[in-house]
């Protein structure tokens, strides 16, 4: 008999903020992230099974693949959704066993696409039962998780599986779940609001097994709030602080975390030693009662002040911003700019508010007959919404339309950059991939496509240049930054908003 063979499929995610495609090629890259859930689902999968992935970002499904498969895996965000689709019935149509899992699935009220077996919430326990039930040919339709499971029997994620070189970047995850109930967010409803944590030694076996494979670099903790257990998050510092002082900080560390962060001077210092050098903030927006109507009294008080403290620490802020809250005033698109200026946020990722299935959002906006039939598309960068807002639609889009229009402009784009490197102090180099050859390639690219071709080449300069007087030890980040000006100004274009 010969060994079974699953085919590990990553679907394809539209152009959005997190996708980067206009600045990869600068770095010689196809995707940021490798598929870091169908990583562990290999962690589950009996040895015996032979796999092979493919993700969808980085390479065209062959047909010779789907043939060679007994069975294919298919995972999905609903940005996804598209792709996945379109995997399943090339799937479907070579005659394949199909299995579907992810958020996307699990969260969704619509028709899902065909399947031989779905898989609804974390798979660390249902998945070794699939196996076990296939080799006793009883198997199910629908595998649902009875509870979440602890992470301590999360497996090592098989690394291995994907061409590290073709990322920007690596990840692991630490915990699942977030303490806190904001109104529009699934993340809650999926992972629920008591957080579970890998214990350190699972942690630090993850970081050396990157580290034996070879990578250098970013590595994202993927978690959606990173410090949601304080306490365990404090247990796991020290630990990591270690490991990277014994390794020469091979790793430059980013992740998201709640805003009451900037509250915790301790677990701030033990970030910056532990190599953090980017942390993602949901900001959503400076108008405290739009907080209050979200649900999120912990972005209240002085939120500048906030991102200062963060960024004081060596470490960069990103952050998420939200418009078309109920409560949100006419002047909501001014003030989101300048809270993004005045708080030099370089990556600031705008969105519409849109009602997520099963979210509290979704359940008051249905209780109020206020939802519309599209459903949300899981892409952040499309002005459209599925409910009926307060503000008139049309002054909504068009004032969305504008922030985007204005935080995007090169000149303001570099001088949020600039403010930020002035602001995020780094005693130690970032570590990344860019030695020799490789760095002068990427600066001769962007230089070229950015300082020649383009027509916004005088901002570049004066950006470069400036950046390079004040900044010169941090020529990766100019670089960075550089580049993502460019995607960001890019993906507005395409959105024909300029």
């Amino acid at each position: 008999m010969h060994a079974m063979k699953v085919l590990l499929v990553n679907p394809e995610f539209p152009d959005t903020y997190w996708s980067f495609r206009h600045a990869l090629p600068f770095e010689g890259k196809r995707s940021v992230f490798p598929p870091l859930g169908l990583m562990t689902v290999s962690g589950l999968i009996p040895e015996s099974v032979e796999r092979r992935l493919v993700d969808l970002n980085i390479e065209r499904l062959k047909k010779s693949q789907i043939e060679w498969a007994d069975m294919v895996f298919i995972t999905g965000m609903l940005a996804q959704k598209k792709s996945l689709h379109e995997v399943v019935d090339r799937a479907r149509k070579l005659g394949k066993r199909i299995v579907l899992g992810g958020p996307y699935v699990t969260s969704t009220i619509e028709e899902l696409p065909y399947a031989d077996h779905i898989f609804q919430g974390e798979a660390e326990t249902t998945l070794p039962q699939f196996f076990e039930d296939l080799e006793r040919g009883t198997t199910k339709r629908t595998y649902k998780a009875p509870e979440r499971p602890p992470m301590a029997i999360a497996p090592l994620a098989d690394f291995g599986l994907v061409n590290m070189k073709k990322y920007s970047c690596m990840s692991i995850q630490y915990s699942r779940g977030c303490p806190f109930s904001c109104e529009f967010c699934d993340i809650i409803e999926i992972y629920g609001r008591v957080p579970r944590t890998k214990s350190s030694q699972q942690v630090i076996a993850e970081f050396n097994e990157l580290n034996r494979l070879g990578w250098r670099g970013p590595l994202f903790i993927v978690d959606d709030n990173f410090i949601g257990n304080k306490k365990n998050v404090r247990l796991l510092m020290p630990d990591i602080i270690e490991w990277q002082k014994k390794h020469g900080y091979p790793f430059s560390l980013l992740t998201e975390a709640s805003v009451n962060l900037a509250d915790d001077a301790d677990l701030l210092a033990a970030m910056k030693e532990a190599g953090f050098r980017r942390v993602f903030l949901g900001i959503e927006t400076p108008v405290e009662e739009s907080l209050k109507e979200a649900q999120k009294p912990q972005n209240r008080g002085n939120l500048l002040e906030s991102v200062r403290r963060i960024q004081s620490h060596g470490m960069e802020v990103m952050a998420g911003f939200i418009v078309g809250f109920d409560n949100d005033p006419e002047d909501i698109f001014e003030r989101q700019i300048e809270f993004i200026r005045e708080s030099a946020i370089p990556m600031a990722m705008v969105g519409m508010l849109n009602a997520l299935p099963d979210t509290q959002l979704w359940k008051r906006l249905e209780r109020e007959g206020r939802l519309l039939g599209a459903d949300a598309t899981g892409n952040n960068t499309i002005a459209t919404v599925n409910f009926i807002p307060k503000m008139d639609v049309d002054t909504l889009i068009a004032g969305y339309q504008r922030i985007m229009r204005t935080i995007y402009k090169p000149s303001e784009y570099y001088q949020r950059a600039l403010d930020s490197l002035q602001r995020v102090p780094q005693d130690v180099p970032e570590a990344h991939q860019y030695h020799g050859f490789k760095a002068v390639t990427a600066f001769l690219r962007i230089a070229f496509k950015l300082g020649v071709l383009d027509a916004e080449r005088r901002e570049f300069w004066r950006f470069f240049l400036e950046a390079a007087r004040t900044h010169h030890d941090r020529m990766t980040e100019l670089l960075r930054h550089a580049a993502m000006a460019y995607h960001f100004r890019k993906l507005n274009e395409s959105y024909g908003d300029t």
